[in-house]
């Protein structure tokens, strides 16, 4: 049995294990991180506060990725991110204070939200042919989010075997799981360094008296490509953020299920995924950018629809098909900017933008929704009647959703039909005769 050809690429191997096992380590840490703050405030807001925490980063590493991203080439930036992330992690235990877990909580997603774009932007540069793209877009998305019930898992394991042998240490039953998360870290980094393809691509201004383009995270906001497809990508991470919070609550009053019903929910939703990488991947669709905007709203319409369900089974059916449209659309949005964005610091600047983003809604749609549900009573609607608060709060998302599809109407498909046209400009001449169009707005008064 043969492996499949974008597995036979070395370099994005090494990136996809790397990944894999940072992603375990990174879920294992998140969990150790909500006991450990549980372990010294037992208060619940305060796991709230630290979740919320994970809010501010975003809101100021915009301008920080934008500008490391579009100067440091990918290789040394995924490098760099991942040692400093070993580090922070190593030290967490050795403080038994709200603080300063906070502080490096504050930090570690700082840290990653740099690491992010330059992986995302580096894996044009690993494949022997562009038409394996969208497989590897899924294989690296399904290697972050597919590990989170490995990483709980783990966890679980971990801190059973600390508890005894390094209790005489502050927080000594979190020290492992943390120092577990440092070695994937450093794991990730030897196999980053391994990758050799990297090596040669060039960042403006990374060279000692070299000028660069000024570079700012409002110059990636000035992308047609960005600011029309944010929109669409915004709207599944605010439908994640939502179901994330209000799932449980939905499963368990709403429909009467038990917390085993509502792990095979969760289970049911990663099946979904994994199915909408493989519809996208045996269709291929020419331009992903297309069938982005249809994916998001069928997401919508689905999370509108699963609030009605009358039954634990229909939910199921709808956590897979929800899943599905949410793994299908992402996908198709990465392989979409990765293949209309020839230049590296747009690829990198315009990934800064889309994860900055991602976080944000998410955060934003969790914690909007759990306030929302707690605040709100049931409501009558029209057709659909009586609604108790998890079904009011998942069925208006599904609207929200759906809307924030088709804000930005025809945009997003005039950036298509240039990224067409421009393909077709240089298949007929060569690309000295026919230079990309710049696709970055120029400052008013150029």
């Amino acid at each position: 049995m043969h492996l499949p050809r974008v597995l036979r690429a070395s370099d994005y191997r090494d990136l996809l294990i790397a990944e894999s096992v940072s992603a375990l380590g990174d879920w294992l840490g998140t969990v150790a991180f909500i006991a450990l703050v549980f372990d010294i405030t037992h208060s619940a807001t305060a796991v709230g506060g630290m979740l919320t925490l994970r809010l501010a980063p975003a809101a100021v590493a915009g301008p920080v990725a934008a500008r490391v991203v579009a100067r440091w080439n990918p290789r040394r930036t995924m490098l760099a991110m991942s040692a400093i992330r070993a580090l922070i992690v190593a030290v967490i235990p050795l403080l038994y204070t709200v603080w300063w877990v906070f502080f490096w909580a504050f930090l570690l997603e700082l840290c990653s939200l740099v690491f992010l774009p330059a992986r995302d932007a580096s894996i044009l540069h690993l494949l022997d042919d562009e038409d394996d793209l969208t497989l590897a877009n899924g294989l690296i998305l399904g290697s972050s989010y597919g590990t989170l019930p490995l990483g709980a898992g783990l966890f679980a394991l971990v801190s059973g075997l600390a508890s005894g042998a390094l209790s005489f240490l502050p927080g000594g039953r979190f020290a492992l799981a943390f120092w577990v998360d440092a070695l994937t870290f450093v794991v990730g980094f030897l196999l980053i360094a391994r990758i050799t393809s990297l090596r040669s691509v060039h960042v403006p201004g990374e060279e000692e008296g070299e000028e660069a383009e000024p570079t700012s995270f409002l110059r990636a906001l000035r992308m047609p490509l960005v600011r029309s497809t944010l929109p669409p990508v915004v709207g599944v991470a605010l439908g994640l953020g939502c179901l994330f919070s209000l799932g449980i609550d939905f499963v368990k009053h709403t429909l009467r299920a038990s917390d085993s019903q509502f792990g095979v929910l969760v289970i049911l939703f990663g099946v979904g995924a994994a199915l909408g990488m493989a519809v996208l991947q045996i269709r291929r669709p020419p331009q992903p950018l297309r069938v982005l905007r249809p994916g998001v709203t069928t997401m919508g319409i689905v999370l509108s629809g699963m609030s009605l369900a009358p039954t634990l089974w229909v939910a199921f059916v709808g956590a897979v098909l929800f899943g599905g449209c949410a793994s299908y659309s992402m996908v198709a949005g990465m392989t979409g900017v990765q293949k209309a964005l020839d230049d590296d610091t747009e690829r990198q600047l315009g990934f800064a933008a889309f994860h900055v983003g991602l976080r944000i809604s998410l955060v934003l749609g969790a914690i909007g929704a759990g306030i929302a549900g707690d605040v709100i009573r049931s409501n009558r609607f029209p057709l659909v009647g009586r609604l108790d608060p998890p079904r009011t709060v998942l069925f208006v998302c599904g609207l929200v959703i759906m809307f924030g599809a088709w804000a930005i109407r025809g945009t997003i498909r005039n950036v298509i039909d240039q990224t067409e046209a421009d393909e077709v400009a240089r298949r007929r001449s060569p690309p000295a005769e026919q230079p990309r169009p710049a696709l970055i707005e120029p400052e008013p008064g150029q």
